[in-house]
């Protein structure tokens, strides 16, 4: 009766019908999180919105709700009175499952549809009738030109994570959705950043849209900001090492460690592995059923660590997640506020930790630019800090063992060795064992701290220049990405239909797609399919070639069996495609 007291005065305040109001109270919600209290009444009015707010806030329950007071749960066949798109599959059947839980008692019936299904059981899905489509903006398209999503009576139409869609290249296919809806609807635009292209959105398809932005906490003054955010000056082959010491150090109580590839994912997971960590893969490659699996391990404390691309861990929420880690530095600014976003929510402290290649400095520099905060530096911890640390957990270790019963059970033991040894040896080995049995033994090697001018390296340590650091500052200054932003590469003549975002960084291998011009193929279905099926985030994508016939698109080469295995049933504006590495002939 408590939480239904305080359910109703916090949520029906916001003029909910009373059987979501039920189901709120049934799920153990209490008080609207800020996007809820600011964004649900002006949505069950009726108004636009353009909506601001970090993931994990409950962007969600803001949309979902008021979509759930439009239904008539009395419709046998219902058609469909609201469109959510969202950027990749994981996310649309989030989205589908909180309105299935919101709506239950309103009997709502939601259809995710997406990429990597069948499109005859979506098709069939949505004949049967249904109140709300969660889609992905390719798939959506799909369904339009086929006439199998019934837009008549749309209400509303929701854009989740809209600035997401638009760095996976799907800003055309958004125009065409919403150019094929009807010119009356509700217009709601939700995003964690708001670049330009959201507001150029926002004039084009919204009326007089009511904007709602919820800050992050503000930090006291004089005070620390709830996640600490640190970067690591590192070579590359160096990384993997690196990483493995500074959780060592830092021993998270869980965190997401973010990829770039599914390669980079599975190579990553087996290293820390191997180093002691209880780490878990999670990338486009798994099913469902493997993803549960995973997330039910880190969810129930038996994995530290979720190694993950960007686009699998999209929608996930961990209660206890304590640090964030990019292995690589975001290529986009608002990626790298998505992931640390996912820490320091509800007023507990995270810590960011970015592992950056000389070369990516001015990636940093970009994200310091768009959060107004600095990133500092910090050294890698030596091998004689690592010990130490070692040493710290070992004792602690020991002092839960002394403050727990049953230590009598091993009296027979002691008096056996007592004869022979010293009860400070004795003591001694017992903790040698302890040590060795909590911490890794393996050899460490020096890691060159990359983070001091290049000059105060040489003359403190010249081992940095043969253990690789003097090779990285060169590629540092050949590197195009260092000489040229992303939008300020020199012009390759139009050769491609889009920049080579693969420059400077891994090393791209060209993939042959049997369908071009002719198909209506854009480069923008291409990044969108290749990205939405394989895992792999669309800003790794580089140079595409659109030709009559057949288009060439560069992409990691580490990732090529990935991305072929994942689109081998995939289809591109529901054309089924031939997709095989392209051997330049030249």
């Amino acid at each position: 009766m408590e939480n239904e007291r305080s359910v109703e005065s916090g949520f029906a305040d916001l003029g909910l019908r009373t059987e979501l109001l039920k189901a709120l109270s049934g799920l153990g919600y209490e008080e609207p999180t800020p996007i809820q209290r600011e964004a649900i009444p002006h949505l069950v009015a009726g108004k636009d919105l353009l909506g601001q707010a970090a993931t994990g806030t409950g962007k969600t329950a803001a949309f979902a709700l008021p979509i759930l007071q439009l239904l008539d749960a009395h419709e046998d066949r219902p058609s469909p009175v609201a469109l959510v798109l969202v950027p990749t599959r994981e996310l649309a059947m989030q989205v589908s499952e909180a309105v299935y839980k919101y709506g239950h008692d309103l009997r709502a019936r939601c259809v995710p549809i997406y990429g990597g299904q069948p499109i005859g059981r979506q098709i069939d899905a949505l004949r049967r009738g249904c109140h709300v489509v969660v889609a992905t903006p390719g798939r959506a398209l799909d369904h339009i030109r086929k006439n199998t999503l019934e837009l008549d009576g749309i209400a509303m139409v929701v854009l989740d994570e809209a600035d997401e869609m638009l760095d996976m290249g799907f800003a055309e296919d958004l125009e065409a959705i919403l150019d094929a809806t009807p010119k009356e609807r509700q217009t709601v635009l939700f995003s964690a950043t708001m670049p330009p292209r959201i507001d150029a959105i926002a004039r084009r398809h919204q009326r007089n849209p009511v904007r709602v932005t919820i800050e992050r906490s503000a930090t006291q003054s004089g005070t620390s900001p709830l996640v600490k955010q640190t970067a690591y000056l590192i070579p590359r082959h160096h990384k993997a090492a690196a990483l493995g010491r500074i959780l060592d150090i830092e021993a998270p109580e869980a965190a997401i460690v973010f990829c770039r590839t599914r390669g980079e994912v599975d190579q990553l997971t087996e290293t820390l592995n191997g180093r002691g960590y209880r780490a878990e893969a999670l990338h486009g490659g798994m099913d469902q059923e493997q993803r549960d699996r995973v997330m039910g391990r880190v969810r129930a404390g038996t994995a530290d660590l979720l190694i993950a691309t960007d686009v699998a861990a999209r929608g996930l929420d961990i209660d206890h997640l304590t640090h964030v880690v990019n292995y690589d530095v975001p290529s986009a600014p608002e990626s790298y506020v998505h992931r640390i976003g996912r820490v320091g929510r509800a007023g507990r402290a995270g810590v960011a930790i970015t592992l950056a290649e000389p070369r990516e400095q001015r990636q940093l520099q970009n994200i310091e630019r768009l959060t107004k905060q600095k990133i500092p530096f910090e050294k890698v911890p030596s091998v004689d800090a690592l010990r130490a640390r070692q040493m710290e957990l070992t004792t602690e270790t020991l002092r839960e063992a002394l403050a727990t019963d049953g230590l009598d059970h091993f009296e027979t033991v002691l008096s056996e060795l007592a004869s022979e040894f010293s009860v400070e040896q004795i003591a001694l080995a017992a903790i040698k064992l302890a040590h060795n049995a909590e911490q890794s033994t393996m050899d460490e090697v020096e890691i060159p701290d990359l983070s001091q001018p290049r000059e105060q390296r040489d003359r403190r340590d010249p081992r940095d220049r043969r253990d690789g650091g003097d090779r990285y500052d060169r590629s540092d200054r050949n590197d195009r990405s260092s000489r040229f932003g992303r939008d300020e590469r020199p012009d390759r003549g139009g050769r491609f239909e889009r920049g080579g975002r693969g420059r400077g960084g891994p090393v791209m291998a060209k993939l042959y797609v049997g369908l071009g011009r002719k198909a209506g193929i854009r480069p923008q279905d291409l990044v969108g399919a290749i990205a939405n099926e394989s895992g792999i985030s669309g800003r790794d994508i580089g140079d595409i070639k659109v030709s009559d016939q057949f288009s060439i698109v560069e992409v990691p080469g580490d990732d090529v069996e990935n991305i072929l295995r994942s689109m081998k049933h995939a289809s591109i504006r529901g054309k089924k495609a031939n997709i095989r590495r392209y051997r330049d002939e030249r």
